[in-house]
């Protein structure tokens, strides 16, 4: 299974930035059919996560995947799950 990976540690502080990345992981997940999308915002103080779980939560994104995961192991993780 193809699996595509977006490391958010470079840009943890600006915020249209990632906005954009995030943006774009998903468009090209779809745009490939790629079933799994591993995001990692780091442990830290929890905000990056919290930031990334708000914009996966908008409308217009939400009913783009099938579902969302956190990682119970790695708490700086998140999977999207994509079906097509």
């Amino acid at each position: 299974m193809a699996k595509l990976k977006l490391d958010l540690h470079e840009i943890y502080n600006r915020g249209a930035q990632i906005d954009s990345e995030l943006n774009r992981i998903v468009e090209e997940a779809i745009e490939k059919k790629i079933n799994l999308v591993e995001i990692i915002p780091g442990k830290g103080s929890g905000q990056l996560k919290k930031k990334v779980l708000r914009f996966l939560n908008q409308g217009h994104i939400k009913k783009l995947y099938h579902r969302v995961e956190k990682d119970d192991k790695n708490f700086g993780r998140i999977f999207i799950h994509f079906k097509f």
